[in-house]
């Protein structure tokens, strides 16, 4: 084991987040990022964590991951009011690609804090979500894919060789895989409801991409023996040198956006047993990027237990 630097669990938000709004009714909200920081508040964990604001990406991290002429079309349709549909599940307004700046350039900011030992560990409380942006194509609520631009920034500017990428959302993160499915320095461990939204997953695009589909109705007995047989024993046999997790929590029983019946016990015992992992082999470094969680009580308290396990408090 290797060992690990004790520091603080990092919070990076950017009020721009929460000015990104893609209409009245939509599932992916502001109302999240205030849902979560009430219930950090109410669990007294606000103030012992180390608050950021997130810089935002600059095109030479962005363009580790997305095309130039995507990202040219998506500065271009950005609307001076109202509101602009990407596909029918997104859209953007006035405010929308600032905040995916900022969203993708916390993970970047948070890469470095941890890989300096200025933090142990981190979460990125941003908005738009990201693991369904693939190259050149915005979807599923996504931008830009922030958790991808962490990846090859830790890779690139830290000299990383081996960066794992933990994805319990309850949609498969097909951008994720798109960016990695030929990348031997990453290894993706998923799990998500099958089938159901994209459709896809559940033939693998690379050996470095563990999916394991889940049908509806799973609950949190399975999706551990998953974590404990299909995940660890691979997550082990690569050694991460960092832990990178897409922690989407919309697999939760009061979660109506998907079928799946986890809750905060699972998302509490899935982080603890990450954390062995990053200790075991990268010196205990994880950042945590937000991606789903739409019932606000539900996404509020699972966040809370899941940063609680990231700083042991």
């Amino acid at each position: 084991m290797q060992s690990v630097v004790a520091g603080p669990t990092a919070y990076l938000t950017h009020s721009a987040c929460s000015m990104h709004d893609m209409g009245k009714g939509h599932p992916e909200c502001p109302e999240r990022l205030s849902a979560i920081q009430d219930r950090l508040i109410a669990a007294g964990l606000w103030d012992f964590l180390l608050h950021v604001d997130a810089p935002p990406a600059t095109l030479e991290q962005l363009l580790r991951v997305h095309d130039m002429d995507y990202i040219d079309r998506l500065a271009l349709v950005i609307p001076s009011r109202g509101y602009a549909h990407l596909d029918p599940d997104t859209a953007v307004n006035p405010y929308s690609l600032r905040a995916a700046y900022h969203a993708a350039g916390a993970g970047v900011a948070a890469v470095d804090l941890v890989m300096s030992g200025r933090a142990q560990n981190a979460f990125c409380a941003v908005r738009p979500p990201g693991h369904h942006a693939e190259h050149a194509r915005a979807m599923g609520f996504c931008l830009f894919n922030n958790i991808a631009v962490a990846a090859r920034h830790a890779m690139a500017a830290h000299g990383l060789q081996r960066v794992a990428i933990v994805d319990f959302d309850v949609h498969h993160g097909n951008g994720t895989e798109d960016a990695f499915h030929d990348e031997p320095r990453v290894l993706m461990v998923g799990i998500f409801q099958h089938p159901f939204y994209p459709y896809s997953g559940d033939e693998p695009r690379g050996a470095n991409m563990l999916n394991v589909p889940l049908a509806r109705g799973t609950t949190g007995n399975v999706f551990r023996e998953t974590v404990l047989e299909r995940w660890l024993p691979a997550l082990d046999a690569f050694a991460p040198e960092l832990v990178l997790i897409s922690a989407g929590f919309d697999a939760h029983l009061e979660d109506d956006m998907s079928s799946m019946g986890l809750v905060e016990a699972d998302y509490a015992w899935v982080t603890r047993e990450m954390k062995k992992v990053a200790e075991r082999h990268a010196q205990g470094r994880i950042v945590s990027m937000l991606e789903g969680g739409y019932d606000p009580s539900a996404l509020g308290r699972s966040v809370a237990v899941h940063i609680k396990e990231l700083g042991e408090f």
